[in-house]
């Protein structure tokens, strides 16, 4: 076995809070790529996992667990905990330390606090970030305490065709900008129904949240700024159904809509779980004719998508399609960590508070329009 991972001098020593299930869970997937040395700044050595080292280990995805932790403390020296607190001591007081949190949104509150214990300055959040506008607040106020950042994995913020989209934009006079998300869910009751009780925040807390990220950081969009709110209600809908459990949840499972500010920007959003696997960013003129499409995966994407299905038989789609801006937004918040230099780009725990914000207030004005 090789000795255990240390960081070099330029590198944030990272602890990766949440693997999951190999081909399934985020955590894996961001953890492939730092160990693939794809973020040079990034050195992943702790990884915290209560369920497959508790719980879940006899499970489903227990045994493929297993075998990647065996595998990865063999050839990467990585050091396995069930919780954060197993976690030792800083190998020095010189060492950068970043807790890349990808578990449950509903422990996520818990885990920023553990992970300010175990001596992280950088702490970087998977979004929505919490379940509340109110916690996130609590949060941002505890980690401001201590001195400590919190950077979002909202990726979307970096994703190449959302900065083409903005740049062709502001280079075209009285043009509109359309952020489309799209997802692969089978359009039927059982598969929406799972989705729904899976995500059981909601599809503006869940699904479309980057594209509220998108429009807090971009469009100056919070719950004070918005004049106006037009629903698409042709393109809309909202349903409820059963999930696996028996239990019934009320969610869209498409929804479009038109944001204007009061500061005179307008901004639309479109998702649909069940619309495959492109996302968008449309540009129009005043009339609504489509001037410009950068789509993601674009054909530079489509080959790395190829490459990685092929290493990965099995995973997740939009890992590969979205692969680069993982890269992109870790490699900027574990340099962050490492030597101080800004996250170009990368949300703040402020745009988590404004995405969140309105999503919570777009929610139920939207479903009473489509109810």
């Amino acid at each position: 076995m090789v000795e255990f991972a240390t960081p070099s001098e330029n590198q944030a020593e990272v602890i990766l809070i949440g693997c999951g299930c190999p081909l399934r869970g985020m955590g894996w997937y961001h953890a492939v790529q730092m160990l693939g040395n794809e973020c040079p700044s990034a050195k992943l050595c702790h990884i915290v996992e209560p369920w497959f080292l508790g719980g879940g280990a006899d499970g489903p995805g227990g045994p493929e667990f297993a075998e990647f932790q065996a595998k990865t403390t063999e050839e990467h020296g990585v050091q396995y905990h069930k919780s954060l607190s197993d976690v030792p001591p800083k190998p020095s007081s010189s060492t950068k330390r970043l807790a890349l949190i990808s578990g449950r949104t509903v422990d996520n509150p818990r885990l920023l606090s553990e992970a300010i214990s175990a001596g992280c300055s950088v702490v970087y959040l998977e979004k929505p970030g919490a379940p509340t506008v109110e916690q996130l607040r609590e949060m941002k106020l505890e980690a401001s305490d201590a001195n400590v950042q919190i950077c979002m994995g909202y990726n979307k913020n970096v994703c190449k065709y959302v900065r083409k989209a903005r740049e062709f934009a502001a280079q075209t006079p009285g043009s509109h900008v359309t952020f489309v998300s799209n997802n692969t869910y089978e359009p039927t009751a059982e598969s929406l129904g799972e989705c729904f009780e899976r995500n059981a925040e909601g599809m503006l807390k869940n699904m479309a949240i980057h594209e509220l990220a998108l429009l807090a950081s971009f469009y100056d969009v919070t719950v004070d700024n918005i004049a106006s709110v037009v629903v698409d209600k042709e393109f809309s809908s909202c349903q409820t159904l059963k999930g696996p459990s028996g239990k019934e949840w009320t969610d869209f499972d498409k929804v479009k809509f038109t944001i204007k500010t009061k500061t005179g920007k307008e901004v639309s959003v479109q998702a649909d779980r069940c619309g495959g696997d492109t996302s968008y960013a449309m540009v129009s003129d005043e009339d609504g004719k489509e001037l410009f499409r950068h789509s993601m995966p674009d054909e530079e994407d489509r080959a790395n998508v190829a490459v990685l299905e092929a290493k990965y038989p099995g995973a997740m789609p939009y890992f590969f399609s979205q692969d680069p801006d993982y890269v992109t937004v870790k490699e900027r918040v574990a340099k962050l960590c490492a030597t101080g230099e800004e996250a170009k780009d990368i949300a703040t725990i402020d745009i988590a508070i404004a995405a969140l914000s309105v999503a919570e207030y777009l929610t139920p004005l939207m479903k009473e329009e489509l109810a």
